[in-house]
C-alpha cells in the first residue's frame, strides 16, 4: 500500500487498538478482536487511497462530531456543547461537505432558529458554531474562511434589571419557614445566602463545609463559570445563615435539580411573578455596590470584565439620587 503504516496493540480488556497513518492522515479505533481491527483498518487504507480532496469528502456533521471528541472535552462548559453539538448534527447544514459551505447555510439555520428559541438562545448557539468552523480553519485545514464571520447574530433583548422587593422577601420567607430539614426552606436559604454574597446557584450547591472559614469569613471556590478559582469574603449575616444549616456536605444538602425544582414551586406559590434565582445575583450587587469600590466588587463576585458589573447593577435614579444627600 505504498506509504501506508498499519499498526494493531492489544489494549485493556482483551481488546485490540488499529492506528492507520497515511499520506499524512492518522486514524484509530479498538475492536473486540484482532482480526476485526485488521479489516477495518484495511478499509481506512482504502478509503484514505481513494478519497477525494478532504475538504471534499468531509461532511460539517463529522467536523462537529469530531469537535465534541476532541475540543469540548477540555471546556468547562462540555456538557452544554455536546447537547448542543448533537442537535445542530441533526440540522440540514450537518450534511454538506466543508468545501460548499457558506453563509446563508447558516442565516437560514439561524431564522429557523429563531422560531423556536429565544434571540439570546440563537446568539450562543451562533458563537459555538463559529468556534467550531474557527478550530476547522486554523487547526484542521478544512477551511479557508468562517463562513459564520458573514452571518448577522439576532439582537439580544436588553439585560434583565430585576431586583427582588421587601414585600416579596417576606412573601416568599413565609411560605418556605425556618425548618431547614425541608428542602423547600434551604432551597430560599440559598437565595439569601446568594443575596449576601452574588455567589452563583451552581456555586452555592457546590459549596463543601472544606472550603469554607467562619473565622476568616472566605468561602473558597476552586471552579467558576470563567474558569478560574476565587475566594469569596463572607458577610456576618452570610455567616450567620451558613451556621444555621443543618451540617449536612454539601453544605446546603441540595443538587441543581433539587434547588431550581425548589425555587420554582415557592416562588409559583407565592404569586411572586418574574422571580428567578439568579436575580439574587442582580439584587447582590446592587446592594454591595454601596459598600464596595468597583475594583473590590469585581473582585468579590469574579467579573474580569467590568463592563459585567453594569449588566447586575441595578439601582435605580430614585436611590441615587438619595444617596447624593
Amino acid at each position: 500500500m505504498g506509504d501506508s503504516v498499519a499498526s494493531f496493540r492489544r489494549v485493556a480488556g482483551n481488546r485490540w487498538r488499529a492506528e492507520v497513518a497515511r499520506s499524512g492522515r492518522r486514524s484509530s479505533k479498538i475492536f473486540p478482536t484482532k482480526q476485526a481491527a485488521k479489516d477495518w483498518a484495511a478499509r481506512q487504507e482504502y478509503i484514505i487511497l481513494h478519497a477525494p480532496p478532504e475538504k471534499e469528502a468531509t461532511l460539517f456533521g463529522d467536523v462537529l462530531d469530531r469537535y465534541a471528541r476532541e475540543v469540548s472535552p477540555e471546556k468547562r462548559g462540555a456538557k452544554w456543547e455536546t447537547i448542543r453539538i448533537e442537535r445542530f448534527r441533526k440540522d440540514s447544514f450537518a450534511r454538506i461537505s466543508m468545501a460548499n459551505l457558506v453563509a446563508a447555510d447558516f442565516a437560514a439555520w439561524r431564522d429557523a432558529r429563531l422560531r423556536q428559541v429565544a434571540p439570546a438562545t440563537v446568539a450562543r448557539e451562533m458563537t459555538l458554531l463559529s468556534g467550531v468552523l474557527t478550530v476547522a480553519r486554523r487547526e484542521w485545514g478544512l477551511l479557508l474562511v468562517n463562513p459564520m464571520a458573514d452571518v448577522r447574530k439576532p439582537r439580544s433583548p436588553p439585560p434583565r434589571d430585576r431586583l427582588i422587593t421587601d414585600a416579596e422577601f417576606d412573601r416568599l420567607h413565609e411560605l418556605a419557614g425556618d425548618d431547614l430539614s425541608k428542602k423547600t426552606a434551604r432551597a430560599f436559604h440559598a437565595f439569601r445566602f446568594a443575596i449576601e454574597t452574588a455567589m452563583r446557584a451552581g456555586e452555592i450547591v457546590g459549596l463543601e463545609w472544606a472550603r469554607i472559614d467562619l473565622r476568616k469569613r472566605t468561602a473558597r471556590l476552586d471552579m467558576t463559570k470563567n474558569g478560574t478559582a476565587r475566594a469569596v469574603p463572607l458577610s456576618s449575616e452570610a455567616v450567620r445563615l451558613l451556621e444555621a444549616l443543618p451540617g449536612t456536605d454539601p453544605v446546603f444538602g441540595l443538587t441543581s435539580n433539587n434547588l431550581d425544582g425548589c425555587w420554582r414551586v415557592l416562588r409559583d406559590r407565592s404569586g411572586v411573578v418574574d422571580l428567578t434565582f439568579h436575580d439574587s445575583r442582580h439584587t447582590a450587587i446592587t446592594r454591595l455596590s454601596r459598600k464596595l469600590d468597583v475594583l473590590a466588587l469585581a473582585r468579590m463576585v469574579g467579573h474580569k470584565d467590568l463592563k459585567m458589573l453594569s449588566i447586575y447593577y441595578n439601582e435605580t435614579a430614585e436611590e441615587l439620587a438619595r444617596r447624593l444627600d
